[in-house]
């Protein structure tokens, strides 16, 4: 069946060329001029992945992203402009899944939306491509990922990570102690031939540090490793 993707933004040449190009690549597309449009339709019916532009009259696309976070995880990805760091960053701490610049290729964005479909869909089904037995969990002090149900938790308390943080998170605490490059994290969580700067994965880090905070004010078992990247301590 084929995916569907909701695209939200108030630019109708925007709305029209990207929907060409998603549906020349089997995906069926739904479109929204605003927030406010997208939102009850997006929880009623969830498509399989998102595409919000930032700034939208009526509802922007972070309060979007904050109300759809109310009801669902489905995978969303940013449409932002170059002086919008900031806004970047802020949807991605509040769980979006990545974001990409305008203007932008079609090729690239369809290449991210693919990769960020099939690392959901084998979350899903971690045995769907394979023959092999499902992961083992990685207990790392007191730490707990489940690879195959996509589940990690701290001192037993969930802790809800989107794709992509839970790839990151993965690939640190597979060996801790180990520097982690941003390139390296990049290939763990993008496992595709698509570039992504090295604000995505700070932008990542930083979330993942946050979302544990939640839970335990003093977590500190990912380090910075300024110039290298990033480690898992094993604390």
């Amino acid at each position: 069946m084929a995916a569907v993707i909701a695209l939200v933004d108030d630019d109708r040449n925007i709305l029209t060329s990207v929907s060409i190009a998603l549906q020349a690549e089997g995906f069926v597309t739904r479109l929204y001029s605003d927030g406010e449009a997208a939102l009850k339709a997006i929880v009623e019916t969830p498509p399989d992945l998102c595409l919000f532009d930032i700034k939208m009259p009526r509802m922007d696309g972070l309060e979007l992203l904050r109300r759809v976070r109310e009801h669902s995880a489905v995978p969303v990805i940013f449409l932002t402009s170059k002086d919008e760091e900031l806004d970047e960053a802020l949807g991605l701490a509040m769980g979006a899944d990545d974001y990409i610049t305008k203007p932008f290729s079609q090729r690239l964005l369809i290449a991210r939306i693919k990769a960020i479909l099939r690392r959901a869909e084998l979350m899903r089904t971690p045995d769907a491509a394979s023959d092999e037995p499902a992961a083992e969990p990685i207990v790392r002090g007191r730490l707990e990922i489940d690879p195959a149900r996509h589940m990690v938790s701290w001192d037993s308390k969930r802790v809800t990570l989107t794709v992509t943080e839970f790839l990151i998170l993965e690939a640190l605490a597979a060996r801790p102690g180990v520097v982690k490059s941003r390139n390296q994290l990049m290939d763990a969580a993008y496992q595709d031939d698509v570039y992504v700067d090295d604000r995505t994965i700070d932008s990542h880090i930083k979330r993942l540090r946050r979302k544990f905070r939640e839970v335990d004010p003093e977590f500190s078992a990912i380090d910075t490793l300024y110039g290298a990247g990033y480690r898992f301590s094993g604390e």
